[in-house]
């Protein structure tokens, strides 16, 4: 029971960060809400594995870096997805132009 309290707060927190990536790069996002889920999780992935590598690398200690809920650090998770969300959507907008 704890482990899909766990999952469904960060499905949560995966879809607010890939809301507020959106706010941040305006684009249209494929896939509507499953589509700001799945650029959420994998936002988040990516931006705790950059969070994990640099503070094994640097040990740095910048609270902002590590807070989180969950386990799961938010403005890195942010960052992520907002990274993701641009190279998924200019990598579709660029195949849609580049078949003319």
């Amino acid at each position: 029971m704890d482990d899909l309290l766990n999952l469904l707060v960060q499905l949560l927190i995966a879809l607010t960060c890939a809301f507020i990536a959106n706010i941040l790069v305006p684009r249209q996002v494929p896939g509507k809400l499953f589509g700001l889920v799945l650029i959420g999780l994998i936002g988040v992935l990516l931006g705790q594995w950059v969070v994990n590598s640099l503070l094994q690398q640097y040990t740095l200690t910048l609270p902002w870096l590590t807070w989180g809920i969950q386990g799961v650090p938010v403005v890195p998770s942010v960052i992520g997805s907002a990274i993701v969300l641009y190279v998924v959507t200019a990598f579709l907008s660029w195949g849609r132009y580049g078949n003319r």
